[in-house]
C-alpha cells in the first residue's frame, strides 16, 4: 500500500526509482519494511557525513526543538545556533572567508553565489567548466554543462561560458568582462575529476590578475570528505566564494555560501535584501549543523578519510575496474562498460549493498560512504561488490 501511495501521490525523477521502503537507519546501515539491512556505501549521495542518526547530532535536534524552531525569516533574530555555526566554520577558514550565509540546499547556495558575484562586481559574464554539476535550479542549472538535462528549460540565465577543466590554455577565457568562475573543486557528475598540476591555483591567479571572483563548490566534497574540511586546502587555492551543502547537517537540508565580509555585504543595500530566504539559518538546522562540524573537528575521522581510501583501493582490484577516481571516501569505480556499471548497483542492492550512479560517467559506479564507516564494514562491501562483478557475464 504505502509502495503503491509512493508511485500514486508522491512526484517521481524518473520512470524507475529504486523504492525500497524504508523503516529506519542507524550507522552505516539502512533497514527496509522487510527487516532487511543495508550497508550504505552512498551516505544519502554524500549527505551522511557522520552515518545515519549520529547521537550527538539527534541530541542537538531534540534539544533546540525544545527551545524553538522557525521564528523568523533569514537575518532579522539572533539565533544562537546560526550564530555559533557561523561563528566556529569561519574560526577553521582561511581569510578572508568570515561571513557565511545560511540556505535551505546547495543549489539555492549557487543562486545566493552567482547572484552575489554579479552584485559585487558589477559584471554579468559567469565562467563554469565543460561536465560541470552546480544543481537543477534555473541559475545553478545555467552554470551547469550538459544539455541534454537543460535543453528543454531554455532559456536559461544570459551570458555563461564554458572552459574546459584542467586545461590552463583555457584560462585566457576569463577578462574584465568576467564576474566570477565557478567550479566544482572537485567535479561530482563528470566521474570525480581532481585537479591536476596546480589548476585550480592557476585559476586563482588568473582571476586575481582581472578583477574576476572565484567560487568554488564543495557541495560534494565539502566537510571532511577528501581528507581535509574542504577540497580546496589540498590544492593552495582559496576562493573568493565558497559554496557548502550536502554533508554539512548529517542529512538535514542545508546550504550556505562564505565570503569576506566586504563581499557579502553587497546583498544588503542597493537594494536591500539582495538575497532572501524564509528557512534559511533554522535554527534545528543550525543546531544539526554545528553538531556535525564539532564532532569532525574534534574527531579524527576527516585524516582517517584517507586511510579508509587507501583500503577501499587496496580492496577494489577487479580486472573489470578500469581505474577508481576521486580523493578520500568521494571514490568513483570506472567499469568496462555502462552495463555492467548497472548491473554492479543494482545486483549489489539485492544482497544489501547500497551503491549508486554518477550523473554525466554512465561507466561509474559511486563510492561515498559515511565517514564513519569502519574498516569491517569496508571489507564487508567490498566483498560483496567483487563477488558480484565476478558473477558479471557479458
Amino acid at each position: 500500500m504505502l509502495k503503491k501511495d509512493f508511485f500514486t501521490y508522491q512526484a517521481q525523477t524518473t520512470p524507475h526509482p529504486l523504492a525500497m521502503e524504508i523503516s529506519h537507519a542507524a550507522g552505516s546501515y539502512i533497514y527496509d519494511t522487510d527487516g532487511k539491512a543495508h550497508l550504505d556505501f552512498v551516505a544519502g549521495v554524500s549527505a551522511c557525513s557522520l552515518g545515519h542518526c549520529h547521537t550527538a547530532v539527534v541530541k542537538a535536534i531534540q534539544q533546540q526543538t525544545e527551545r524553538y524552531m522557525h521564528v523568523m525569516v533569514y537575518g532579522e533574530y539572533v539565533q544562537e545556533p546560526a550564530v555559533a555555526y557561523t561563528r566556529l566554520l569561519a574560526s577553521l577558514l582561511p581569510a578572508p572567508l568570515k561571513t557565511t550565509y545560511l540556505v535551505n540546499s546547495g543549489t539555492e547556495a549557487i543562486e545566493g553565489a552567482l547572484k552575489l558575484a554579479r552584485r559585487y562586481t558589477g559584471r554579468s559574464e559567469l565562467i563554469a567548466a565543460h561536465s560541470s554539476y552546480h544543481g537543477n535550479t534555473m541559475g545553478s542549472l545555467s552554470v551547469t554543462d550538459y544539455e541534454a538535462r537543460k535543453s528543454v528549460f531554455r532559456p536559461l540565465i544570459p551570458d555563461v561560458r564554458f572552459i574546459h577543466f584542467n586545461a590552463p590554455i583555457a584560462l585566457d577565457s576569463i577578462t574584465t568582462r568576467t564576474a566570477a568562475v565557478i567550479l566544482e573543486t572537485i567535479q561530482g557528475g563528470a566521474g570525480f575529476i581532481v585537479p591536476k598540476e596546480d589548476y585550480l591555483k592557476k585559476v586563482r591567479e588568473r582571476c586575481s590578475e582581472v578583477g574576476a571572483l572565484l567560487i568554488l563548490d564543495e557541495i560534494q566534497p565539502g566537510f571532511g570528505r577528501t581528507g581535509k574540511l574542504f577540497a580546496f586546502e589540498h590544492y593552495e587555492c582559496v576562493p573568493d566564494i565558497l559554496v557548502m551543502g550536502k554533508g554539512m547537517a548529517s542529512g538535514m537540508p542545508v546550504g550556505a555560501f562564505t565570503a569576506s565580509k566586504e563581499i557579502m555585504a553587497s546583498l544588503q543595500d542597493r537594494p536591500q535584501l539582495g538575497h532572501i530566504t524564509t528557512f534559511g539559518g533554522n535554527p534545528v538546522i543550525a543546531a544539526a549543523s554545528l553538531a556535525t562540524l564539532k564532532t569532525l573537528t574534534k574527531t579524527r575521522l576527516i585524516p582517517q578519510t584517507l586511510e579508509k581510501e587507501k583500503l577501499f583501493r587496496k580492496l577494489l582490484q577487479h580486472n573489470a575496474i578500469t581505474e577508481i577516481r576521486g580523493k578520500g571516501l568521494m571514490l568513483a569505480l570506472i567499469l568496462k562498460t555502462p552495463k555492467m556499471a548497472d548491473y554492479l548497483i543494482l545486483e549489489c542492492a539485492k544482497k544489501g549493498l547500497i551503491l549508486f550512479w554518477l550523473l554525466f560517467e554512465p561507466k561509474a559506479v559511486r563510492i561515498s560512504p559515511p565517514l564513519t564507516i569502519t574498516e569491517n564494514e569496508i571489507e564487508k562491501g567490498c566483498q560483496i561488490l567483487l563477488e558480484v562483478l565476478t558473477e558479471y557475464k557479458q
